[in-house]
């Protein structure tokens, strides 16, 4: 899916172009929007996967494909033009890894609101993805990769005999026995600007969002995310196929994504009615709600995701502290989202169902989008 070339489900298209994107760091307060919208509005986004544009990749996506059978026609213009750029000024010895779209200003979004980004639609824009392992990074830095230098794993798109999409990644190399798995495609990066003058690197996620991989946020999921600077200025990146809990390797299925997103502003006083103060990102699926935890080390990622769940269930149901820790022992399951990007990420799944006959203590106020759009469902 070339740019410009297929559906575009929303009134607002932004392509990805050396002049829409960052290149290894994230907006802050002092980047200009590159797109300005009123609260509510849908925005079809191009994204661009890093895999294949990487200095260590040799910095030109035809070449590098052409190496796994892809003709070069199937490799992404975009792409092309931006890792032949120099707008970005990328140093790879400090900048990381990732390409963002945007940012993109929600008029009148201020610090203390939140901005809600729900992933409406995410088409894969190439049939074939790349999982990459790197020295000193993933799980077992210091055991993979086997051999010098980056180790790139090429994975093509195959489809079932059902319609659906799976990825392939064969069992040895060269072989004809391949694995086939589910692809469900979602946004590595989805975040706001951070407060301050400085770009923050792009690699370790934070209270703005960022770099949060969590494979729950697939379409028809939401991030909300704390406003940290006038207009929110939003941006989305690391777009991908698949990926496991934990992303162990460094990378999981990377690959390119026309994404349409729809971004709301929740003003403060409601904010605190439907989640209390958020510290940072807080998923929503239609059945659960989804707070995180992030810290360098994993033992405290796990720690201040329990806590923000104990906040989240006594903002929104009143519960008392002590037995919303009971009940999340009892209920709730703790994910790890990655343990690659330098900040650990957990998060947990609160399950709606659980309390639907608990009145919210912010009464209507606290419902959400995506509570209304099941209820009309129902």
């Amino acid at each position: 899916m070339q740019p410009g070339e297929g559906p575009v489900a929303a009134g607002h298209y932004l392509p990805a172009t050396p002049e829409t994107t960052l290149w290894g760091r994230l907006p802050c307060a002092a980047d200009t929007a590159v797109l300005t919208v009123e609260p509510g509005t849908r925005v079809t986004i191009d994204t661009v996967s890093h895999e294949g544009v990487l200095d260590d990749q040799g910095r030109d996506p035809v070449r590098f494909f052409a190496a796994h059978g892809v003709a070069a026609d199937d490799v992404l213009s975009d792409a092309v033009a931006i890792a032949a750029s120099d707008a970005h000024g990328r140093d790879p010895l400090v900048d990381g890894p990732h390409l963002v779209t945007g940012p993109v200003a929600v008029r009148g979004a201020q610090p203390g609101d939140v901005l809600s980004v729900t992933l409406v639609e995410a088409l894969p824009r190439v049939p074939y993805g790349v999982v990459s392992n790197r020295h000193g990074r993933g799980a077992l830095a210091g055991e993979y990769p086997l051999q010098e230098g980056p180790v790139s794993v090429f994975a093509a798109v195959d489809v079932e005999p059902d319609g659906s999409l799976v990825g392939t990644l064969p069992v040895v190399p060269g072989g004809e026995h391949v694995v086939r798995f589910p692809l469900r495609p979602f946004l590595g990066i989805m975040g706001v600007a951070a407060a301050g003058a400085e770009r923050p690197h792009s690699v370790p996620p934070g209270a703005f969002g960022g770099n949060v991989d969590i494979a729950l946020l697939t379409a028809g999921t939401t991030l909300h995310l704390p406003v940290q600077v006038p207009d929110a200025l939003v941006y989305v990146g690391d777009p991908h196929f698949a990926q496991g809990d934990g992303e162990v390797a460094l990378t999981a299925m990377e690959a390119s994504l026309r994404v349409t997103v729809q971004l709301d502003l929740v003003r403060r006083d409601d904010a605190l009615a439907m989640f209390g103060e958020l510290a940072g990102p807080l998923g929503e699926t239609v059945d659960d709600l989804v707070p995180t935890g992030l810290d360098a080390d994993l033992d405290e990622a796990v720690r201040a995701c329990v806590r923000a769940a104990i906040a989240l269930l006594r903002a929104r149901w009143g519960m008392d502290e002590s037995l919303a820790y009971a009940y999340l022992s009892a209920a709730t399951d703790f994910d790890i989202s990655q343990v690659v990007d330098l900040v650990k990420g957990v998060h947990a799944r609160v399950r709606k169902a659980d309390f639907a006959g608990v009145p919210l203590v912010g009464g209507d106020r606290a419902v959400t989008r995506l509570d209304r759009e099941e209820a009309a469902r129902a």
